[in-house]
């Protein structure tokens, strides 16, 4: 009965992603397909924002997020250093609402979560050189998140347990 069961759940997901009509046709396949980035982070700079003529508007700035991992044989976790690599993302909002906001509020050190799309793409640099370029571009959700000191009080308030 589960493995029916979830039979039934991939087909449906499946379903989503990939439509055709029939593979002994010719007919053209249909596909879906995902490009989803999740990025929370810290701003590296504070927003720009750039207008090429015959362009859309567009809100640019950089933001970094960070790996870390332990090194050394030893599973617990208090041995070992701790190293860290940090990932610059270079982060292009064009919705007219969200580009916006992401101007205005959006400063030098801010913490954000973002969801969006990659994409890779090429540009002449001032010598003439083809690049290419990285960017994540912003899709509906650009929160700004606030971090507050921990207060067990306003946890208790919100309805959250707090043990020490």
């Amino acid at each position: 009965m589960f493995l029916l069961l979830c039979q039934k759940v991939t087909h449906v997901v499946l379903r989503q992603f990939v439509r055709h009509e029939s593979e002994t046709t010719t007919s053209l396949v249909l596909e879906r397909s995902l490009n989803r980035v999740q990025l929370l982070g810290r701003v590296g700079q504070d927003p720009v924002l750039r207008q090429v003529e015959g362009k859309n508007p567009v809100t640019i700035f950089s933001l970094a997020t960070n790996e870390m991992w332990r090194s050394g044989d030893s599973e617990v976790y208090q041995m070992g250093d701790v190293s860290q690599k940090t990932t610059w993302h270079r982060i292009s909002v064009f919705r007219p609402g969200l580009r916006d906001v992401a101007y205005q509020y959006v400063k030098k050190g801010s913490r954000i979560y973002l969801e969006g799309k990659i994409d890779y793409g090429e540009y002449m640099d001032k010598n003439n050189v083809r690049r290419q370029a990285t960017t994540i571009i912003a899709g509906k959700k650009l929160v700004k998140i606030a971090v507050f000191p921990f207060s067990p009080f306003l946890f208790q308030k919100l309805g959250y347990i707090v043990t020490n």
